[in-house]
């Protein structure tokens, strides 16, 4: 079903949806256009954040496991059967692959609800409206990937020509796990390459139909692989792999640092990553409107459970107006977001995707009392949800930013409120950081919010909002963030290579 068809769907509709697709989860790999066991035989358990209980045993893919994909997505690519065709064609079935998604909205949806525990309206009205909108980008773009032919002398023709890597490894987090492993998968396939994804062994259900649709739209064998496992085991592999042109990755910024390593130590191979931040949001004392900014601020480190790579976890406030921020945002923040069950359509606020992140962000919680920050609300879990890995939002007010709540990224709910005094002082506190994600500005002067433009380090920076935009839009970072940029024509171009040929022109 369309998602314009089920928007509607109720608490037990949806119930009765998810009962009915856990009995027929599928396990296994997809390599090569079929499903297939893991070659060593083992299993890994997918657990439901919401209960703690088990969604199902995957097959756990190792070396030997990366080995036949990558050799099945090889084979692919050197046959012609996607990297060849007209580029019209590769069009065609990417359109094609955005409409079962669309198609199979339903089935989707209820996938990456009950592996990371997203609130199901979240998946209907972001994530899976995202997801098409990606491949239909992509799709877009297939043909505009143009070469160039330059000004040489009369005897001579230059042409540089654009071409595709060859075999694409993607490893993706479970924060969101269609949409980032869309964000992938859609620009390189786009392009002509094939491809191998590992997805987080959190959430690795929703990618093995993501791959079954695409085969359904007319892809063909081998071009689109899927191989659930660890990441120190099968993200290392393909990591490692020497048939592999390029990794991207998203997640941590340790893992990502092993990525660039793992590239180094095989092929020099091609690495596009997206490691994280602690995104500072600046509000000046003469920002244009106290209460959206406010409202803006709660939804960009609340929504998705904090989980959230650019979150505006730093709040840094002008001291003129903090007090009135902190007020207006206790007296919002607090009741916005409620735990509850992530299957029903009034949920806005789910469990964190396992127990060790809930452990680990109330961990970070006791570090900011300690370091003397001032907790206005939250900082514990739902009484009600204790079989889940649930945190309550959190603020945080009177941070420095030398504190640990301030430095280290929590992946979780919690604010951190940090008073400044003047444009410059807020810029010091913003780039006092090893991240460079993204950041907000607040203010109504144009010609200061240009300035805090130019001097802020992040790869992506909304004035007056937060976490706007459309697939026109570079996402991606400055520092240990990353150098990956997804979304955008530059995410399209960023799977292929460049070939010069330089043609001499015989006379007569």
């Amino acid at each position: 079903m369309s998602l314009a068809s089920i928007e509607n769907h109720d608490l037990t509709q949806w119930q009765s949806i998810a009962d009915g697709i856990s009995q027929q989860l599928e396990t296994r790999l997809f390599v090569d256009g079929k499903h297939v066991d893991a070659i060593g035989g083992g299993r890994f358990a997918t657990i439901n954040p919401h209960n703690g209980e088990t969604l199902a045993e995957m097959s756990e893919g190792k070396q030997e496991d990366i080995d036949l994909a990558v050799s099945a997505a090889k084979h692919a690519f050197k046959s012609g059967v996607w990297s060849k065709i007209a580029p019209r064609e590769r069009m065609e079935t990417l359109y094609r692959f955005a409409r079962l998604v669309d198609k199979n909205a339903e089935e989707l949806a209820v996938l990456d609800t009950l592996d990371m525990g997203k609130p199901i309206a979240d998946m209907i009205d972001v994530d899976l409206p995202s997801v098409i909108d990606t491949i239909q980008f992509m799709a877009e773009g297939v043909d505009k990937l143009e070469g160039s032919v330059t000004n040489t002398d009369n005897d001579a023709i230059h042409m540089v020509l654009r071409e595709p890597l060859g075999v694409v490894g993607c490893i993706s987090p479970w924060n969101y796990p269609l949409l980032m492993e869309t964000w992938k998968i859609a620009p390189a396939l786009a392009a002509g390459n094939t491809v191998v994804l590992k997805p987080a062994e959190q959430s690795p259900l929703s990618a093995i139909r993501l791959a079954e649709l695409f085969m359904e739209a007319g892809g063909p064998a081998g071009v689109f692989n899927v191989v659930n496992g660890y990441g120190e085991t099968a993200g290392k592999a393909l990591a490692l792999h020497n048939d592999v042109a390029k990794i991207s990755f998203t997640g941590s910024t340790e893992v990502g640092k092993l990525i660039l390593q793992y590239a180094g130590q095989s092929n020099m191979k091609r690495t596009g990553l997206e490691c994280g931040g602690k995104s500072p949001q600046i509000f000046m004392s003469d920002l244009p409107d106290l209460d959206h900014a406010v409202g803006s601020a709660i939804e960009g480190i609340y929504s998705n459970m904090g989980e959230v790579c650019s979150a505006g976890s730093r709040l840094l406030v002008d001291r003129p107006i903090y007090d009135e921020f902190v007020e207006q945002f206790i007296a919002k923040g607090q009741h916005a977001f409620q735990a509850g069950e992530p299957l029903d359509p009034s949920t806005n606020m789910g469990p964190l995707v396992d127990c060790e992140s809930q452990q680990r962000v109330l961990g970070m919680i006791e570090s900011g009392k300690s370091e003397g920050a001032t907790l206005h609300f939250g900082g514990d879990s739902p009484a009600d949800m204790a079989q889940g890995a649930y945190v309550n939002p959190t603020l945080f007010g009177d941070v420095s930013n030398d504190m640990t709540i301030a430095r280290q990224e929590i992946f979780g709910p919690v604010a951190s409120v940090i008073p400044f005094d003047g444009a410059d002082e807020a810029i010091a506190i913003a780039n006092d950081t090893i991240y460079g994600l993204a950041a907000g500005i607040w203010t109504s002067d144009i010609n200061r919010a240009l300035r805090l433009v130019k001097d802020i380090e992040a790869g992506v920076v909304w004035v007056n909002n937060y976490e706007d935009g459309d697939m026109t839009q570079p996402f991606g970072g400055y520092k240990q963030s990353g150098h990956a940029r997804d979304k955008c024509m530059e995410s399209l171009k960023s799977y292929t290579q460049s070939k010069s040929a330089w043609i001499r022109l015989t006379s007569g």
